[in-house]
């Protein structure tokens, strides 16, 4: 219960602004390590993808961990509400029709971070692709298959 009143908590007065770049995470629910599949992972990456070639993003770095995706991103043409629910449930979706019945596979809302101009960019992008670095996942980021950044 105190999950769900935190989630309402960070969507009061959320605002989102085209041209604005974010930083979002998402959680897998229960922390569930299901993009340790590779396959799995890969459907998630596709989605993201997707809505960067759909046009409502433009995805200047990601990574997707085995419990968590982080995403930096420039909002283009829907708010980025509607960019996260579209590209989770979408994810979802796509994951369930894989392993053959549908899934539950987020945990409500996502963090997000409206990144000022006069922040370092890459610096972020930087930070968000070494995370599996920093996780232990790899000793070296090239080693790790899911992620990617637009200055790479």
């Amino acid at each position: 219960m105190a999950d769900s009143a935190h989630g309402c908590r960070l969507r009061t007065g959320r605002y989102s602004e085209s041209g604005r770049i974010y930083l979002v995470t998402a959680v897998v629910k229960n922390r569930e390590p299901f993009f340790s599949d590779f396959l799995v992972a890969r459907l998630l990456v596709n989605e993201l993808k997707r809505t960067h070639q759909e046009r409502y993003v433009t995805s200047l770095a990601w990574v997707v961990m085995p419990d968590h995706f982080h995403w930096l991103i420039e909002l283009k043409h829907a708010s980025l509400s509607t960019v996260m629910q579209r590209t989770k449930s979408r994810a979802a979706m796509s994951i369930g029709v894989a392993q053959g019945s549908p899934l539950k596979l987020w945990q409500k809302g996502y963090h997000d971070r409206a990144i000022r101009y006069d922040e370092d960019v890459v610096h972020a992008a930087r930070y968000i692709v070494a995370n599996p670095l920093r996780a232990g996942l790899v000793k070296r980021l090239g080693d790790y298959p899911h992620w990617d950044a637009i200055w790479l």
